[in-house]
C-alpha cells in the first residue's frame, strides 16, 4: 500500500497564500486536504511544469495554480508557491528547490540566468562549476570550496564572487537562501570565515541530496519549511499565515533555542531581531525538555508585556506545556510572594508624591549644607548607588564603587551624605512603605532561608535592559545554578525606564562563553532602522555585563520608503493630516488595525485620539497595564512607552515637538552633566523604540518647532500633503 503523501509548506508559500483573494484561500484549503488524501485524483490536475526540477502544479481554479515540488524519493511534497496561472508557472521556472550537498539544507533560490531568462533551458541536473578565479571584491579571500560550505549553491558561485560590496549583495538578497545571505553579510561586516562555520549546524559527512525528509530536519531548512502532519496543524498555519514567528525560526535563532546550555545565557540584539520570539520559543523548548516537575518562570518588566507574551505563548504551546510556564511581571510576582509571607509593606514607586514625598523631604532636611549638593543629587545617588547595590549600612556605602556618577565623593563626604538615606528608610518603614528594590532584596533573603520558595528549574528574562541589579539577584535566588538555569534577552538601546546599568556577573549570573547576538532585523525596513539608529549615535550603550554594545553589523532584511518627517503649523493641522492619512488607508482597502499613532505623553495621546474619534474613525487607545485585545478594525493610539513590544505595518509618531520630545520633566532636576546625559539617552531610546515598531512605513509629525531629535534621525522632509 502506497503511503499517504506528507506535506511541507515553505514560508514563501504562506506569504503568497496570505495575499490571495479569500475565495482562492478557501479553495486552497480544500485542495490541500484532497491532495493529502489522494494526489492522483483527476480533479487536482497534478501536472509537471516544463523546464523545471520536478516542479508540479495543482489546479486551484480556472485562474490560479499552486506550485508543488514532487520528491524523487519518499512521500514528502513541498508546497512552494501560489499565484495566477501564468505567474505561478513563471515562478516555478525561475526557482530551484534542492538539497544543498554541502550543508544538507533544503534551499529555494533563483540563479541569475533564471532571473534573466526563465525556462530557457532544462535544468534537470545542476550545472557543473570549475574553481573560479577570485576577483578583487570582498569575497576574494574565500575559495569556492569555502563558499560552498557557507551554503552558496553551485550555480551561483560565479555570481556571488562577482559581488563588489553590500549594495550588490542586497540586490540579490531575495534570490539567495536566507542563511547564505546572512553568512555573506556577516562576512562583509567583519566576521571571520572560521567564526561563520563554527556558528553553523554541523553537516552530515555524506549528504543524500534526494532525501528531503532528512533535509527538512536541518535547522536551516526549518527556518523556511514546516511539515504539516494533520488537518489541525494545517488550519493553525493557514489561519495566521503572516505570523510566521509562530512556525519559523531563523537558524541563528533556533541555535539559541533548541539546545542545552551549561549555565546562564545572555542574548543581545537590536529592535526587530526577534529577541522576544526567541525567548518564547525557548520557554516552549524548556517546557518540553526539562525533567518532570521542572517549572519555567518567564519574567518581563511591564504588566502589559507580560499579558501580551502569555497570549502569544498560548498560540504556540499546548495546554500541557503552558502548565509548566508561568509568565509574570516581576514586580507583581514579588508582591504576591511577599504577601503570602505576611510582608506587610506598601511598595513605593514614586517617592516625590503623597506620604512618601513627605518622608523623602523630611530626610532631605538632614542634609549637610556644607556639601552644597542639590536635592537631585540625593535622589540619583539613592537610586543608582544605594538601591542598585543593595546597600543597607554606612560601612557598605563608604566602600561601594560609584561608577558612572558625575559628582565625585570622598569617604568623609559620603559619611555626611549617608544620614539622609538612613533616615528616609527608617521613617519609610515606620509608615509601612518599602522601595521596590528593597522589596526585591527582602524577597531574595527570604528565598535563601525558605527552600520551598525555589520552585523554578529555569527562568527566562525578557526586556532585560529595564531591570535593575536587585531584580537579577532575586532571579539568581529563584533558580538554582546549573544547566539551562537562566536565559536573558535584551538591548541597552531600548532602556526606557531609568534603571541603572547592571553587571550580571556581580549579581551571581556568570555568562562568560555564553553570550550571543542577533544581528538580522526581521521587522523594520533598513531605511527605518537606519533612521532610528542615528538617534543614538555617539551614545554610550552598555551590554548588561560591564561592557559596551553598539549597532554595528546589524541589518534589516527588508527595504521600503525612507521615514517621512513633516512639520505643520498647529495641532489642528496635524490632526487633519492624520485623519486624511487614515482615510487613505481605508480607501486602499488596508486595515486600520495595522496602523498606530504614537505620542510622548498620555495627554497628547488622548488629544490625538479625541480628534480621530470626532472624525468618525474607529479608535482603540492602548492603556498602560492592559493587553492590546481590542476587537475590530480600529487604529491604535498609544504612548511611546506603551508600544514597547508591539509592531504595526504603519506608524505615525505625532507631536514630536521641541518642548515635548525630549520631555522637559525628564530632563530637569539632574545634579550634573552625567545625569543629564543619561536622561537624554533615555529620551532618545524612547523615540528609537517607537520608530522601530513600524514594519513598512514611518511618518514623524511635529507642529510648531520640531524636536532636535528629528534632525538627528534625518529622513525625507515633506510639506502638508501626505507623502506618496
Amino acid at each position: 500500500m502506497t503511503p499517504r503523501p506528507r506535506l511541507a509548506m515553505s514560508s514563501d508559500f504562506l506569504e503568497a497564500f496570505a495575499v490571495l483573494p479569500r475565495p482562492q484561500q478557501r479553495k486552497i484549503r480544500t485542495l490541500i486536504t484532497q491532495f493529502a488524501a489522494d494526489p492522483t485524483s483527476p480533479g487536482l490536475n497534478y501536472e509537471r511544469v516544463q523546464a523545471t526540477d520536478n516542479m508540479r502544479s495543482l489546479r486551484i481554479d480556472k485562474s490560479y495554480r499552486a506550485i508543488v515540488l514532487k520528491p524523487e524519493h519518499g512521500n514528502i511534497h513541498l508546497m512552494l508557491w501560489a499565484d495566477k496561472h501564468d505567474e505561478a508557472y513563471a515562478w516555478a521556472r525561475r526557482h530551484h528547490c534542492r538539497v544543498n550537498p554541502e550543508t544538507g539544507a533544503l534551499q529555494v533560490y533563483q540563479p541569475r540566468e533564471s532571473a534573466d531568462a526563465a525556462g530557457s533551458r532544462d535544468r534537470g541536473s545542476p550545472p557543473q562549476s570549475t574553481e573560479s578565479v577570485p576577483t578583487r571584491g570582498p569575497f576574494a579571500d574565500l575559495r569556492d570550496r569555502q563558499l560552498r560550505r557557507l551554503g552558496v549553491p553551485e550555480v551561483m558561485l560565479t555570481e556571488v564572487r562577482a559581488l563588489d560590496g553590500e549594495e550588490a549583495l542586497d540586490a540579490i538578497q531575495k534570490r539567495l537562501p536566507l542563511e547564505v545571505y546572512e553568512s555573506l553579510f556577516l562576512y562583509l561586516a567583519g566576521d571571520s570565515y572560521e567564526d561563520l562555520i563554527r556558528a553553523r549546524e554541523t553537516p552530515d559527512p555524506d549528504v543524500d541530496t534526494d532525501d528531503i525528509a532528512k533535509a527538512l530536519e536541518r535547522m536551516e531548512s526549518r527556518g523556511r519549511f514546516v511539515v504539516v502532519e494533520n488537518e489541525i496543524e494545517l488550519e493553525e498555519v493557514l489561519n495566521a499565515p503572516l505570523e510566521k514567528w509562530r512556525v519559523f525560526l531563523h537558524p541563528s535563532q533556533r541555535r539559541l533555542v533548541e539546545r542545552p546550555w551549561n549555565g546562564p545565557v545572555r542574548v543581545l540584539g537590536g529592535a526587530g531581531t526577534g529577541k522576544t520570539v526567541v525567548a518564547m520559543h525557548r520557554a516552549r523548548w524548556l517546557a518540553r525538555n526539562l525533567p518532570e516537575g521542572g517549572q519555567v518562570l518567564f519574567v518581563t518588566f511591564t504588566r502589559n508585556l507580560a499579558a501580551d507574551i502569555e497570549n502569544n505563548l498560548r498560540s504556540i504551546c499546548s495546554p500541557q506545556e503552558m502548565r509548566r510556564i508561568e509568565v509574570a511581571n516581576l514586580d507583581r510576582w514579588v508582591h504576591g510572594f511577599l504577601r503570602r509571607r505576611n510582608y506587610d509593606f506598601q511598595i513605593v514607586y514614586n517617592r516625590s508624591q503623597g506620604l512618601w514625598g513627605k518622608v523623602w523631604r523630611q530626610a532631605l532636611a538632614l542634609r549637610d549644607p556644607s556639601l552644597d549638593l542639590p536635592d537631585a543629587f540625593y535622589a540619583d545617588e539613592f537610586e543608582q548607588v544605594v538601591l542598585a547595590n543593595g546597600i543597607t549600612s554606612e560601612a557598605e556605602y563608604l566602600r561601594v564603587p560609584r561608577v558612572g556618577r558625575g559628582t565625585s565623593l570622598r569617604r568623609p563626604q559620603r559619611a555626611r551624605v549617608w544620614p539622609v538615606f538612613e533616615n528616609y528608610r527608617l521613617n519609610l518603614s515606620h509608615q509601612g512603605g518599602k522601595e521596590m528594590d528593597d522589596a526585591y532584596r527582602d524577597a531574595a533573603a527570604l528565598l535563601a532561608t525558605d527552600r520551598g520558595g525555589r520552585r523554578y528549574a529555569s527562568a527566562i528574562v525578557d526586556e532585560a535592559q529595564d531591570m535593575g541589579a536587585q531584580a537579577y539577584r532575586l532571579i539568581r535566588a529563584l533558580v538554582p545554578e546549573g544547566r539551562d538555569d537562566i536565559f536573558i534577552v535584551g538591548d541597552g538601546h531600548q532602556r526606557i525606564y531609568g534603571r541603572s546599568r547592571v553587571v550580571l556577573g556581580r549579581c551571581g549570573i556568570r555568562i562568560v562563553g555564553r553570550s550571543r547576538k542577533l544581528r538580522l532585523n526581521y521587522r523594520t525596513t533598513e531605511e527605518t532602522r537606519s533612521w532610528a539608529v542615528r538617534l543614538l549615535d555617539g551614545r554610550e550603550i552598555d551590554d548588561l555585563d560591564g561592557g559596551r554594545d553598539d549597532n554595528r553589523g546589524f541589518k534589516s532584511l527588508t527595504h521600503g520608503p525612507a521615514p517621512q518627517t513633516v512639520t505643520l503649523d498647529s495641532f489642528e493641522q496635524q490632526a487633519e493630516f492624520i485623519i486624511r492619512w487614515l482615510r487613505e488607508l481605508v480607501e486602499r482597502g488596508e486595515s486600520l488595525r495595522e496602523g498606530c499613532i504614537v505620542a510622548r505623553t498620555r495627554a497628547e495621546r488622548d488629544a490625538v485620539a479625541h480628534a480621530i474619534r470626532d472624525a468618525g474613525l474607529p479608535t482603540a487607545v492602548l492603556e498602560r497595564d492592559l493587553p492590546d485585545d481590542a476587537d475590530g478594525d480600529a487604529v491604535r493610539v498609544a504612548t511611546m512607552h506603551r508600544v514597547k513590544g508591539l509592531e504595526f505595518d504603519r506608524v505615525i509618531m505625532a507631536s514630536v515637538n521641541e518642548g515635548l520630545v525630549p520631555l522637559p520633566q525628564a530632563m530637569a532636576g539632574h545634579a550634573d552633566d552625567s545625569a543629564r546625559d543619561w536622561a537624554e539617552t533615555e529620551e532618545r531610546a524612547l523615540v528609537y523604540v517607537a520608530a522601530t515598531r513600524a514594519r513598512r512605513e514611518l511618518v514623524v509629525l511635529s507642529h510648531g518647532r520640531a524636536s532636535r531629535f528629528v534632525g538627528t534621525g534625518g529622513g525625507a522632509q515633506s510639506d502638508l500633503e501626505r507623502p506618496q
